[in-house]
């Protein structure tokens, strides 16, 4: 039977493993360890690994309180969320919180939520976290065009990382889907199947994404060769509700579209109820085409074709790369944007013949 290592497990007695056994067990410095632990630059990856590695098997769990003190962090990543936000409670939120707490988990980091119920209190809350020193940084989701959260972490020296994007990108890091290219991939689609009055239904203007979407949609009649008609453009709109009330709108006119693409899935599912007051089949009579994936799309009849967000695996990169912008990096060198996932489902078909 091989005999087990000393080294590994519980230190002599039970007491806690402290950073100078795992000094010990791997021949290298406390303080080398304490960096390496700590992901500093100057410690090499192989280093950082190494020990790592160490710590996990001998069970070592640094006193949060008392590395605070030490190196000024507190290893926790601060989210604020806004409750009054249209779609705060839908279930992405519980994906996208599970990628964050994952992410934060993997680099030894914890995950502080706190909410708010309107954009002020929003900006009071994050001055609290950061008065009594509950966040090293911060996730700022669903960046806005004016964005009051931005101007006081650059202020007040902060790190912070969007899920979104900004105009101004002084001290700017972000993680971030390519909403403007899934807008123009579904004039394109929808161009491909012979549609020439594709309608554009965006969101709020004051979020920054709704910018992005709108100049991909431009940018798909384009290259569909397609003329631009602000008749068939409408904004404001995040809900069902509203949903239904532009794209009545739309359908109402004497030259109707034939096919709607909207920047958000509830929207989309609104222009369905729209359609189905005019004895309009979606898939056949009118298409349409949304935005984020959300499960309700999948329920809808005919399903509702629409770009997909992976939440979760946004969560994670958002929480990793807060860790590096906490950490030192320059926050021009942490950008990142990924494509959303197209799934056709039956909500578009050729244009209808008259």
């Amino acid at each position: 039977m091989q005999k087990k290592s000393t080294l590994l497990g519980p230190a002599k007695g039970g007491a806690r493993v402290t950073i100078s056994d795992v000094a010990i067990a791997l021949d290298l410095t406390k303080s080398t360890v304490s960096r390496a632990l700590n992901g500093y630059s100057d410690i090499s990856q192989s280093t950082q690994l190494r020990v790592k590695r160490m710590a996990e098997q001998m069970n070592y769990r640094p006193l949060s309180h008392a590395q605070a003190i030490k190196t000024g962090r507190t290893r926790a990543l601060g989210l604020v969320l806004q409750l009054a936000d249209h779609d705060a409670q839908r279930p992405f939120l519980a994906e996208f919180l599970a990628g964050l707490s994952t992410g934060a988990t993997q680099e030894g980091y914890t995950l502080t939520v706190a909410s708010a119920d309107c954009d002020a209190h929003v900006v009071e809350t994050i001055k609290t976290l950061i008065r009594d020193r509950k966040a090293d940084g911060f996730i700022l989701p669903r960046t806005m065009v004016q964005d009051a959260r931005v101007t006081l972490l650059r202020d007040a020296d902060v790190p912070f990382v969007l899920f979104g994007r900004q105009e101004d990108e002084t001290d700017c890091s972000w993680f971030d889907v390519r909403g403007e290219d899934a807008m123009r991939d579904a004039v394109l689609h929808l161009a491909r199947l012979g549609h020439r009055r594709i309608a554009f239904i965006n969101s709020g203007r004051g979020y920054y994404y709704a910018r992005l979407r709108e100049q991909g949609y431009l940018n798909g009649l384009l290259q569909a060769g397609l003329a631009v008609d602000p008749a068939i453009m409408a904004g404001g709109a995040v809900t069902v509700e509203d949903g239904v009330a532009a794209s009545g709108l739309l359908l109402r006119q004497k030259n109707a579209p034939t096919a709607i693409v909207c920047a958000v899935d509830q929207v989309a599912l609104g222009t369905y109820r729209a359609a189905a007051e005019r004895g309009l089949v979606i898939g056949r009579d009118l298409s349409v085409i949304g935005y984020d994936g959300i499960k309700e799309g999948t329920h809808a009849h005919p399903p509702l074709s629409t770009f997909q967000v992976d939440s979760k695996a946004a969560g994670i990169a958002l929480a990793s790369l807060l860790i590096r912008r906490v950490r030192g990096e320059p926050a021009e060198t942490l950008r990142t944007t990924v494509a959303a996932t197209f799934v056709d489902r039956g909500s578009t078909g050729p244009v209808p013949h008259t």
